[in-house]
């Protein structure tokens, strides 16, 4: 008998990344009060909804310095026992860690996942790295860490693009953002799960790498941002152009869940994004995963999806 075909998997992952990194990203001053906080305090209720509506898990990558707020912990402790994955987004979320000694980065991965646990009970065995920016010598931590899987290499050429005009256009107007451009070396590696080599773009050896979705082809991204500027219809053009792949690995951020009557009117004009209504994402996200599901797609965890895929070899 032939062996049966493996089945067509989907990760839905979701940076918890919380507004003072959008503010920095754009060179601009850091907000205060409930603002800062707003990802924890109301983004993470609207996801829980939305996850329970559709039925489907999520892997929750955290920062682990957001959980000295306690009401943040006991949020995460909730998910978790609901049966979502916590994953490890480093202690600080600095976005050059790549250009930091290798005690810093041993220390933003490792306290990370001491943190997590200890606040939550669960040790995170995925990383993320911050800004998507990996390097041979991050891929050296995360062995020595013992990380079971990461999922940071982004290989799109189009959002490498889009950001390198954003962050132009940011000095123009004389800010300074404190976001990294990737080196275009990341481009060339692997659309489709493998193991981490070295270089890291390569296969090899090391840990099961899960890439950030691109679709077939043009390699555009498939991630929170670029399905809700595209609109229902663009959605779902571009859910057409990664059926197929054998593992969809939807990313979003907390800030999906969030739009410009939640406090965020400074950050409208830098993320265009926020100017979606809220009720318009949810019909975008809906949308993609009633495509995904109808076509096959078995919805999972990216720790279930790293050890599947990490069997096949």
């Amino acid at each position: 008998m032939m062996p049966l075909p493996a089945p067509r998997l989907c990760a839905v992952s979701v940076d918890l990344d919380e507004i003072t990194n959008y503010f920095d990203i754009h060179g601009l001053p850091p907000p205060s009060g409930d603002l800062a906080h707003v990802v924890y305090q109301v983004a993470l209720e609207r996801l829980e909804a939305f996850a329970a509506s559709q039925n489907i898990p999520l892997t929750l990558f955290v920062i682990a310095s957001d959980l000295a707020h306690s009401k943040n912990s006991q949020i995460l402790q909730r998910l978790a026992s609901r049966g979502h994955e916590l994953a490890n987004h480093s202690f600080d979320h600095f976005y050059d860690l790549t250009r930091r000694s290798k005690e810093e980065m041993k220390a933003q991965v490792i306290d990370a996942a001491e943190a997590i646990e200890r606040h939550t009970g669960v040790r995170p065995g995925g990383f993320r790295a911050p800004g998507y920016l990996i390097t041979d010598e991050l891929v050296d931590v995360l062995r020595e860490a013992g990380v079971k899987y990461d999922s940071s290499v982004f290989p799109c050429p189009a959002y490498h693009a889009a950001k390198a005009l954003a962050m132009g256009r940011i000095r123009f107007q004389g800010r300074e953002s404190r976001s990294i451009l990737d080196h275009p070396r990341t481009l060339r590696a692997p659309t489709r799960p493998y193991r981490l080599g070295r270089p890291f773009r390569c296969r090899g050896q090391g840990p099961v790498e899960l890439p950030i979705q691109v679709t077939r082809g043009l390699r555009l991204p498939y991630i929170g941002t670029s399905l809700t500027l595209a609109g229902e219809k663009g959605a779902l053009w571009l859910t057409r152009m990664v059926i197929g792949e054998p593992l969809v690995n939807l990313e979003l951020h907390g800030i999906d869940w969030l739009d410009r009557f939640d406090g965020l009117s400074a950050l409208e004009g830098h993320q265009p994004d926020i100017r979606i209504s809220l009720d318009r994402k949810l019909l975008i996200f809906a949308g993609v995963i009633q495509r995904l599901r109808a076509s096959g797609y078995a919805f999972v965890r990216l720790d279930e999806a790293a050890e599947a895929f990490g069997a096949r070899g």
